[in-house]
């Protein structure tokens, strides 16, 4: 799952060693998430998109009741704690599910490039919800990023047809950047791993109702996939949140979220290597589309 925020980020480390750790967390980071995308695939052998994602965040929140235990930040208020439910409800429960279904029959490297439009979509959507401004140059790079995904997805079945497999990731996409916005002025009141852990319990809570499908599959599936939904739980969704706080304060937002581009062709080459997935010409030309335009919306897009 490839996450952006550019939402305010916490104090800086001091000590020398800040740097190399600083370093350390980007890898950490985009290898976490990167490595999403092929154990979803892997998963899939196993479970059903629903259970999958149920089995894996329940494994995520155990960790990050864990950590709420032991550090006791600040409690939501009851309209935060809606907030919360809000960004459980997209950025986890729907985004997952649409994901998982998706990457049934989208491979494992299209859909990292398709998720990559999040910062787009999150763009798109504080121009119109928390007034911030797009300028011409924003659109074209969005219409250029977007042509990539048709040209990604025209090398999937049934291409962008809606219900088809790229459709639902770019579905997904859109679903997390409404969390993105959603979570934008939740993080400078509660801190980023605080609101990574109270949204981490809100999804698990929404896919409950999977959990026991998930715990029933789980009893007769193979190793693989076990190992599967332990490492998505671990790494993608706990320990990737936690990395990407500490490198977003010592980055800054928008400085560390560059690091992200890097996040697809690390996910492809995992692909590649762990599911021998084949890559193709129209994932490579519409992926360096999509990131070029991502890109440029970020340098020059908005004012």
């Amino acid at each position: 799952m490839a996450l952006m925020n550019t939402s305010a980020s916490s104090t800086r480390p001091s000590s020398s060693s800040a740097p190399a750790l600083a370093v350390a967390a980007v890898a950490v980071t985009i290898v976490s998430w990167a490595s999403a995308f092929p154990f979803i695939r892997i998963g899939l052998q196993g479970l059903s998109p629903l259970h999958l994602a149920a089995g894996r965040f329940a494994t995520a929140a155990l960790l990050a009741a864990a950590w709420l235990v032991y550090r006791r930040p600040r409690p939501p208020s009851p309209r935060d704690a809606l907030r919360f439910a809000a960004c459980g409800f997209f950025g986890i429960g729907i985004y997952n599910a649409l994901l998982n279904t998706g990457e049934m029959t989208v491979a494992a490297g299209a859909a990292s490039f398709i998720v990559n439009t999040l910062p787009l979509f999150t763009a798109l959507l504080a121009t119109f919800f928390l007034g911030e401004r797009f300028n011409r140059w924003g659109w074209l790079g969005s219409i250029f990023s977007f042509a990539g995904i048709g040209v990604i997805a025209s090398g999937q079945p049934g291409g962008l047809v809606p219900g088809a497999g790229a459709s639902l990731i770019l579905s997904a996409a859109l679903c997390s950047a409404v969390f993105f916005v959603i979570q934008r002025r939740l993080i400078p009141v509660y801190g980023p791993l605080a609101c990574a852990a109270y949204t981490l319990l809100a999804g698990a809570l929404w896919l409950a109702p999977w959990l026991p499908g998930a715990l029933g599959e789980l009893s007769n599936a193979s190793a693989g996939t076990m190992r599967a939904v332990v490492i998505l739980g671990v790494f993608p969704a706990a320990i990737g949140y936690a990395t990407w706080a500490y490198a977003r304060g010592y980055f800054g937002a928008a400085r560390a979220a560059n690091f992200l581009y890097l996040t697809p062709a690390v996910a492809t080459a995992m692909s590649i290597v762990l599911t021998g997935e084949q890559l193709r010409l129209s994932t490579v030309i519409g992926g360096l589309m999509v990131i070029a335009g991502v890109a440029y919306v970020a340098w020059r897009g908005r004012r």
